[in-house]
């Protein structure tokens, strides 16, 4: 299975070299990748096959993943990805094996020979398995987060918590207090995120739990606006939290876009994911296109690199690529796009 396909393998194919080595030197921040959407699939498939060998009982949708890993699963449809999500929860369930996932996300970020940008903030919800609490599986995935950041130069790599809006308030504090905690112990825990099923929750409810993370330093973003259903009452609601950072943003009314540049809120852009979820038709239409006209930060990134066959490299292609397979933006236009994601990193 290739690396990349569809919008974002168009636009890279119809860049010159002298363009894709510009896009590749050029420093990049990723602020909105989520840790179990970009576990590679090669190390998935070694997941499955270890535990196929193994006595481990699984339960139908589980076996049912792993056996699609196994046998080459080809993910041409959004629905054939969060179809593999208990297999992959399932694969990652030990510290071992999260700790394998963890790894292999950074270095498909941060390694290897044309490096897909130079600072990575991966985001995760803390997950209690059978082998390892809430609080151990954010510890082991800083705890290869750390390897990342050895080198003496700049710290390459931070951890940001989410928060599901379909958690209750005693799972909301144990991950607020995770998150804290380990921060104040000095580890790379830089921010908290708002994230799962856009409709879910009760905004009132999720307040308290982000104005505490302000007061610890923690950044805070929030899955915002994803889609046409989600009431603008809410979303000014969300905006009075005070966010940093606004993921996605798709579907913000004019009070609240209007809210979004006075404070300079940076909008964590995800181009392949919102074509391929069908939030947005073309990218002619994608709401980036208001905030560059203003002026406005925003920050390109990946979110799940294993449904979307993206890479980050693929998502700047798309800002560069002459219409109608991108953008067509100038060099100094997307050099400018790059400097408001190296500026809406969260503080280390």
């Amino acid at each position: 299975m290739s690396n990349i396909r569809g919008f974002c393998e168009k636009a890279l194919s119809s860049l010159t070299p002298n363009q894709v080595d510009f896009l590749q030197t050029l420093p990049k921040a990723e602020l909105h990748a989520h840790l179990n959407g970009c576990i590679p699939i090669a190390l998935l498939q070694d997941l499955a096959r270890e535990r196929a060998a193994s006595d481990n009982p699984a339960s139908d949708a589980v076996q049912q993943g792993i056996e699609q890993l196994l046998n080459g699963v080809e993910l041409n449809e959004i629905g054939d990805f969060f179809g593999l999500f208990p297999a992959i929860y399932a694969l990652t369930s030990t510290p071992e094996a999260l700790g394998r996932a963890a790894r292999a996300v950074l270095e498909l970020f941060l390694r290897g020979p044309t490096p897909q940008c130079q600072y990575l903030e991966l985001r995760s919800t803390p997950r209690a398995t059978a082998a390892m609490t809430r609080r151990e599986y954010v510890r082991v995935v800083l705890d290869e987060i750390d390897l990342f950041n050895t080198g003496g130069g700049e710290i390459q790599a931070a951890l940001i918590v989410s928060m599901d809006r379909r958690m209750g308030k005693a799972d909301l504090r144990e991950c607020l207090d995770i998150a804290v905690d380990l921060r104040r112990e000095g580890r790379r825990v830089v921010g908290v995120d708002l994230c799962g099923d856009p409709m879910a929750g009760d905004i009132n409810d999720l307040r308290e739990y982000f104005a505490e993370a302000k007061q610890a330093g923690l950044g805070v973003t929030l899955h915002i606006a994803e889609t046409a259903a989600n009431p603008s009452d809410e979303t000014l609601d969300l905006l009075s939290f005070g966010p940093h950072r606004l993921g996605h943003a798709t579907f913000l009314d004019p009070d609240a876009k209007s809210i979004v540049l006075k404070e300079k809120m940076c909008i964590e852009i995800c181009l392949s994911s919102n074509l391929l979820c069908k939030t947005v038709t073309t990218l002619d239409e994608h709401h980036i296109g208001y905030y560059l006209k203003h002026g406005h930060p925003v920050a390109i990134c990946t979110d799940d690199t294993l449904p979307f066959r993206n890479s980050l490299l693929g998502e700047y292609a798309l800002l560069l690529a002459a219409r109608p397979l991108g953008l067509g933006l100038s060099e100094n236009e997307v050099e400018t796009v790059a400097a408001g994601s190296w500026a809406g990193r969260f503080t280390v």
